[in-house]
């Protein structure tokens, strides 16, 4: 999200992320940490690296337990197989023509093929 962030800043963004930002994935993270998503844009802009606008999430945003963090990146790292995700996760590799990948499984794995950290 921080990355789409400054793409976007500096105008180099493609154009099919410009759509949904902060918004689905981007909003049920910053209504994980509760904060405000244009606020968090705003210190992302400023120049913060990714820990500073985490601690400024901790900071300004809701706390969390131990047990809540292991929960959420667990559904992070999962989200896409067998879940309400996982229609979306075929429907883009369909429309980027990998199609028969049956490793590609969650939202990530799917972020990770479309740019270029696995073939």
């Amino acid at each position: 999200m921080l990355d789409k962030i400054r793409l976007h800043a500096v105008g180099k963004l493609p154009e099919a992320y410009l759509a949904n930002l902060g918004e689905k994935m981007d909003g049920v993270c910053v209504r994980f940490l509760g904060v405000d998503y244009e606020a968090l844009k705003k210190v992302t802009i400023a120049g913060a690296s990714d820990e500073e606008a985490w601690a400024w999430c901790i900071k300004n945003g809701k706390a969390h337990t131990e047990e809540e963090m292991i929960i959420w990146n667990a559904f992070m790292m999962k989200h896409g197989w067998h879940d309400d995700a996982a229609e979306l996760v075929k429907q883009r590799l369909k429309e980027c023509g990998y199609e028969g990948r049956t490793d590609i499984q969650t939202i990530f794995d799917y972020i990770d093929l479309d740019e270029g950290r696995i073939k």
